[in-house]
């Protein structure tokens, strides 16, 4: 949702989400039914950046804020755009909030790096209000845990739309990352969920035929980046999940797309797509991007 030059503007995230809903609209009049998540990275950093440059004049609000926030822009910018490509009004997103298991491992050990470079003087800092920082290459950047969803839980709220004729738009940035107390209450936490394995989740929570995870590259590979590089087209989870194994998919890019994929197909036997999101509508008739089957099923 940037420019080509990496620029965030308001004007540069419309015109890219105006751009995407194009080829969504396009499913949408090929006949499609058609559920929408999303990232938000460089909009949850620009918030964390506006907390801590303001911190002196209003109070910083938790993560977890953050991650709905960008919902209800995103998803906002997302319906506008949509309407005007699809030429329909049936467009609704939903605040989605996502389950997580605070005994997840990944609490134990935050590795999942959000907002921007910071020296360390300022990163000390941060560290005395409680967050955890670490030093990387360019800098020091937060570092928040990335705990695996265990249940999309307005997804009955998004069928109820998918019934009544909404295209919906849920679980943006993996969404809401929650906990159940033990007198089942549910609290924000201080966590990312990655968006490709939400996407599963989510898809599997309604019921989808088909999940199609659109990126910047037609295909996954193996090899990728060197001279044996070779496209992965339609696959079965037991050849990819050896290719997994193998470590062909780098943890920060391909790899979660990878396992969100291997996830949905083993749980419901339907398609996973991996595909640019130019070639989305493509991929769902079959003959491009990285398809993963469950078996002999398909």
């Amino acid at each position: 949702m940037t420019a080509p030059d990496g620029s965030a503007s308001p004007a540069d995230q419309q015109r890219a989400i105006g751009e995407a809903m194009a080829h969504v609209a396009a499913l949408s009049r090929a006949g499609h039914e058609v559920v929408l998540t999303h990232g938000n990275g460089p909009q949850v950093g620009n918030l964390l950046l506006k907390n801590q440059l303001a911190a002196h004049v209003v109070p910083p609000v938790p993560l977890d804020w953050c991650v709905a926030q960008t919902q209800g822009t995103i998803g906002t910018l997302i319906m506008n755009a949509l309407q005007r490509e699809a030429g329909h009004a049936r467009v609704a997103a939903i605040v989605t909030r996502t389950l997580v298991d605070p005994a997840d491992p990944a609490f134990q050990d935050p590795v999942k790096p959000i907002g921007r470079y910071f020296g360390e003087e300022e990163a000390r800092r941060f560290e005395g209000h409680g967050q955890v920082w670490r030093r990387f290459d360019r800098g020091w950047r937060r570092v928040v845990a990335s705990p695996r969803p265990v249940e999309i839980l307005d997804a009955p709220a998004a069928v109820a739309l998918i019934d009544a004729g909404f295209t919906v738009v849920a679980a943006g940035g993996g969404g809401v990352p929650v906990v159940r107390g033990e007198d089942g209450t549910l609290t924000g936490i201080e966590a990312v969920i990655d968006k490709d394995l939400a996407a599963a989740a989510l898809a599997v929570a309604v019921g989808a035929t088909d999940l199609v995870i659109a990126t910047d590259v037609p295909y996954a590979a193996v090899d990728f980046g060197t001279p044996r590089a070779r496209p992965i087209g339609e696959i079965d989870v037991a050849a990819l999940r050896e290719l997994q194994a193998a470590g062909h998919f780098a943890g920060g890019s391909m790899g979660p797309k990878v396992e969100a994929a291997l996830c949905f197909a083993e749980e419901t036997g339907g398609r996973a797509v991996i595909t640019s999101l130019h070639h989305i509508g493509a991929a769902l008739s079959g003959n491009i991007g990285t398809r993963v089957y469950r078996g002999v099923e398909r």
